[in-house]
């Protein structure tokens, strides 16, 4: 079922929470083995809580908008008495005694927190695996990767495991493993999900963001989690409501700028063929789709050293600490980041403002609604793969530069959304990257929902997730 119908059952007690519950850990129970999306199980807090607020509910207590609503949180981000171990062997037995933000606002929300979803190590890397859980299976073919760093979110979406999920993005973890894995996922605007704790209150290259089976379930999430909050300083003031009823769109007169490679980098022959003719449905449906994109010059040297510096901020001690625990990629990528100057810092905060105007200008005086390019620049990959290191014949240097049609988007701080566009000849997902103006995040999820119902990919669900629970 959708997350918005089994809302709207739980709201009118159609469904208790416990049945809502029992329904997710059998799905969780038959797939898991197979796929690995679910790292942490606390199934019997979950019955506790489930039973708590059937309880209340019974009362004729207040439901709140997730009432006895699944989810299983990302394990990069806090949650209290439950082991979050960010996927590293620094943190194998690390619990809480705070929850984060956002988790808090779940549970105040009602929301049933079930355990906790695969990422890799410490969140780096668009590949999920790591040392203490292995790695995440693709559903729609479990020899390749669900994508990261929210790998594990996307693929239990994906298999019914849970309705929705959280995701987190700093170059592309929230849209990546979507596309991968025929879901949606959306980045919103930086502090429209306020993050606390947080390292970098000011940073707005991480941001936090929903995934879920389609649109309206996605929006349902954001609703709950949007708002502002003294403790996040970049947080946006309006409120989560903004974003609770469903949201309507049009494609027909609908100007759009697509481009493949955004001028800068391969892509995969297969994702672009499946963007064609996707393309070819939207001109159909009357929205006017153009040939065109911003300048993104000096985009990937801006992004790799701002991403290197918050890896030396966020990591720097556990270098010094536990260097034998850590994989060689978040190695160099801290001491990358340790070799930086002031100045290759305030070099690259400039061009990013830079890169921002000229985006900024391309949209608005160009009167393009939105920008449409590709999720990933390669379809999914074997699961055993660490990360892509050719594209079409071009070399890829580091662990990251196959990520570029999502890093480049990440600096500019505009919501983008990944939502299903259809499949490869072998029936992998590829997923179509829509991007917004500044802060329009209903413009973007109105365009997808659009998309959605005009094109049904996302429909089309991996063949394991049908069947009987297990017994």
């Amino acid at each position: 079922m959708r997350a918005t119908e089994l809302a709207r059952l739980l709201q009118d007690r159609e469904l208790s929470a416990i049945e809502v519950l029992e329904a997710h850990l059998g799905q969780i129970e038959r797939l898991q083995p197979q796929v690995n999306a679910i790292c942490t199980l606390v199934a019997d807090e979950a019955r506790a809580r489930a039973r708590e607020l059937d309880a209340s509910s019974a009362r004729g207590g207040e439901r709140g908008l997730l009432h006895g609503l699944p989810i299983a949180v990302k394990d990069l981000e806090l949650t209290k008495g439950i082991r979050t171990t960010f996927g590293s062997p620094i943190y194998r037995d690390h619990v809480p005694d705070v929850d984060a933000l956002f988790v808090e606002r779940l549970k105040a929300a009602g929301a049933v927190i079930v355990g906790k979803t695969n990422t890799p190590e410490l969140g780096a890397g668009s590949q999920t695996f790591n040392p203490l859980f292995g790695p995440t299976r693709n559903p729609y073919d479990l020899t390749k990767t669900s994508g990261g760093s929210s790998g594990g979110a996307a693929a239990a979406v994906a298999c019914g495991m849970l309705p929705f999920a959280d995701g987190s993005d700093l170059g592309g973890s929230v849209r990546n493993p979507p596309s991968f894995c025929n879901v949606v996922g959306l980045r919103p605007s930086p502090g429209r999900i306020p993050r606390w704790p947080n390292l970098d209150p000011w940073g707005s290259l991480p941001v936090l963001g929903p995934i879920a089976r389609n649109v309206d379930d996605a929006a349902l999430l954001l609703s709950a989690l949007a708002g502002p909050d003294p403790r996040a300083p970049l947080s946006i003031a309006e409120t989560g409501p903004a974003f609770l009823d469903p949201v309507e769109g049009d494609l027909k007169g609908v100007r759009v700028a697509f481009s493949p490679d955004l001028g800068s980098f391969p892509v995969e022959k297969e994702v672009v063929e499946v963007l064609e003719a996707a393309l070819v449905r939207l001109s159909d449906l009357g929205c006017f789709v153009e040939r065109a994109h911003p300048d993104f010059r000096d985009a990937a040297e801006t992004f790799d050293t701002l991403r290197a510096h918050a890896f030396a901020m966020a990591f720097s001690n556990d270098l010094d600490k536990h260097r034998d625990l850590m994989k060689n990629t978040v190695i160099w990528n801290i001491e990358r980041g340790l070799a930086l100057s002031a100045a290759d810092v305030a070099r690259a905060q400039v061009r990013r403002g830079e890169l921002y105007e000229r985006v900024r200008r391309f949209m608005e005086q160009d009167a393009y609604e939105l920008l449409l390019l590709p999720v990933s620049q390669v379809v999914p990959f074997d699961v055993e793969t660490e990360w892509v290191t050719e594209i079409e014949g071009v070399p890829m240097d580091t662990y990251v530069d196959w990520m570029k049609s999502c890093t480049f988007i990440t600096l500019t701080s505009l919501p983008a959304m990944s939502v299903p566009a259809g499949f490869t000849r072998d029936g992998l997902p590829v997923g179509l990257q829509v991007v917004g103006r500044y802060r329009d995040e209903l413009s973007v999820l109105a365009f997808a929902r659009a998309f959605e119902a005009e094109t049904r990919f996302g429909e089309r669900r991996p063949p394991i997730a049908s069947g009987p629970p297990a017994s």
